[in-house]
């Protein structure tokens, strides 16, 4: 019997590159400890693989999207605490309180039950205070909190360890994100300083790379720690943490307009086709908006559409193209910020985006 074939299309992860890119994150935090945000399956490179990868590396944290995740991380034997950074609903929570799981608390109501639920359980359960400075998707107002708290801190099975709030477009809006850091501020004043909490957070990525964190000292780390930053300016500080990679396939030279009737004297093109395709997670947008993939040393034009198995590189110029090359997608030669931008779309959405059945390879 046959060895079975290699694959067609494959992401590299460099497990290197995500605890460089951490280490770059940890410089610039100063004395604040660190959340690896590792939800929607580590940003699509692997929950469980990213989290042996950091198993070593210090992190106070892991931030995952929801309960499904914590579970992951548990069955692979994470001992890291665990934050809940999505809103849990009651069906959840006495899963949450017995394996010790924070969760956000946004509501008086949620308060009281996950205290009913630890009382129950004979448990003390760390939750953190979440604030709606702006984004607008769970939380009290600022204005709330002098009221509200009081009545929370009387709950005996709670311990508010922490106080959070999230940045909506720290990424695309200074001055909006500058009101944002100054009413989590104002709550943090309103409850008697930094003091109050042990675990103070609210920036993001981009947070930490453009703005005055103080008085956090907790941030997540997310997309930068897969090498992408959502500032442009700091893109060159990180390495690409996948790279998503395919094969050539076919190497043809097609008749003219496709052996249509027309001119017959145009220059005979040589075309690649390419095992990935946007079933496969690459965007169908990015190949007629100047996208390019990178085959021995140079970049390629992608040519015509992309289709949901395969795409057409034009490689009538440069260095002979055969089947079998290797193709980058995006990665090192070409960032997945660019692949992005031909498609209208971000990059968080290319790497959560990436096909399951894409076979991941790590280094």
């Amino acid at each position: 019997m046959s060895a079975p074939s290699p694959p067609r299309v494959w992401a590299e992860i460099d497990g290197c590159a995500v605890r460089r890119n951490l280490e770059v994150g940890r410089s610039m935090a100063g004395r604040a400890d660190i959340m690896a945000v590792v939800k929607a399956d580590a940003y699509g490179h692997g929950l469980e693989a990213v989290a042996e990868m950091l198993r070593h590396s210090g992190v106070s944290f892991f931030g995952v999207a929801n309960v499904g995740e914590a579970r992951r991380l548990r069955a692979a034997g994470v001992q890291t605490r665990v934050f809940l950074l999505g809103a849990t609903w009651s069906g959840e929570r006495e899963e949450v309180v017995a394996n010790g799981w924070i969760p956000c608390i946004s509501s008086v109501d949620e308060a009281i039950a996950y205290d009913t639920t630890a009382r129950h359980q004979g448990r003390m359960l760390d939750v953190h205070l979440a604030v709606d400075t702006g984004m607008g998707r769970g939380g009290f107002l600022p204005e709330e909190i002098p009221s509200v708290f009081p009545v929370l801190e009387k709950l005996g099975n709670l311990e508010f360890g922490g106080i959070c709030s999230h940045l909506a477009c720290a990424d695309t809006d200074p001055a909006f994100t500058e009101r944002q850091l100054g009413r989590f501020r104002e709550a943090i004043g309103m409850l008697g300083g930094p003091e109050r909490f042990r675990w103070r957070h609210v920036m993001n990525s981009a947070g930490l790379l453009g703005y005055d964190g103080s008085p956090c000292n907790l941030l997540r780390m997310g997309l930068m720690m897969y090498g992408v930053s959502p500032l442009p300016a700091f893109q060159e500080k990180l390495s690409a943490a996948m790279s998503l990679k395919s094969r050539v396939i076919l190497v043809h030279e097609p008749p003219p307009d496709g052996g249509r009737p027309g001119r017959t004297d145009a220059p005979r093109r040589r075309l690649a086709l390419v095992g990935a395709g946007y079933g496969d997670g690459y965007p169908a947008r990015a190949g007629g908006n100047g996208g390019e993939v990178w085959i021995k040393g140079k970049r390629f034009p992608i040519s015509g559409r992309i289709a949901i198995d395969h795409l057409t590189v034009d490689v009538t110029t440069g260095p002979l193209i055969t089947e079998g090359d290797e193709v980058e997608l995006f990665g090192e030669h070409v960032p997945v910020a660019e692949v992005a931008g031909n498609a209208g779309t971000i990059p968080w959405e290319i790497l959560t985006g990436i096909a399951p059945w894409v076979e991941r390879v790590y280094r």
